[in-house]
């Protein structure tokens, strides 16, 4: 995510510049490395949120035993890759 932001607030900065700024990051967003690279900042934001909430649920005490934080790390992933196609297909 970190080097995700790098892009997030170059593309910011050069966008709100000028009308030739925010032309040309648009035309790079619509192009395949920017959707690829929104598709991979946004799949690391929904990853980071996911294994957020995993942990509050875990620091309530639950899935605090080996075979259920086995199983939540596991659906964590699984729902990680789903939501990642989802968003691949909304933005491409």
């Amino acid at each position: 995510m970190f080097f995700a932001l790098i892009f997030v607030i170059s593309a910011w900065a050069v966008s709100v510049s000028s009308a030739q700024g925010f032309d040309m990051v648009v035309e790079c967003m619509n192009g395949v490395l920017g959707k690829l690279i929104a598709i991979g900042t946004i799949s690391a934001f929904i990853y980071h949120l996911l294994g957020g909430l995993r942990h509050v649920i875990m620091d309530m005490g639950h899935w605090e035993e080996l075979q259920s934080g086995n199983a939540s790390a596991k659906a964590v992933i699984a729902l990680w890759i789903v939501l990642t196609v989802v968003v691949g297909v909304v933005l491409w």
